[in-house]
């Protein structure tokens, strides 16, 4: 409902609750805007990705904000090849 009452980019965040049918309500809700409502959904209690995504759209127009999303990739990049690093050890390759 708020996306069909703003121009502004609006970021659907899909939430399983204990009343929830495993979260297919919240997530189709979302998805099922009308035509010309367009609202960004990310996955099922992705608040985070829902954050990121504020945050591309924000560093468009602000070269300070881009710099810090472009250093947390980087660091999350160097996280996970570290992580494949320990697991080709484990595998003993």
């Amino acid at each position: 409902m708020v996306a069909s009452m703003t121009t502004l980019p609006v970021i659907g965040v899909p939430i399983k609750s204990s009343n929830s049918i495993d979260g297919w309500d919240s997530v189709l809700s979302i998805l099922q805007m009308p035509n010309g409502i367009p609202v960004a959904t990310v996955a099922l209690n992705g608040a985070k990705n829902a954050g990121l995504l504020a945050v591309r759209i924000l560093s468009s127009e602000n070269k300070e904000l881009a710099g810090k999303l472009k250093k947390y990739h980087k660091d999350l990049e160097e996280a996970v090849m570290e992580k494949a690093r320990k697991v080709e050890n484990l595998s003993g390759r």
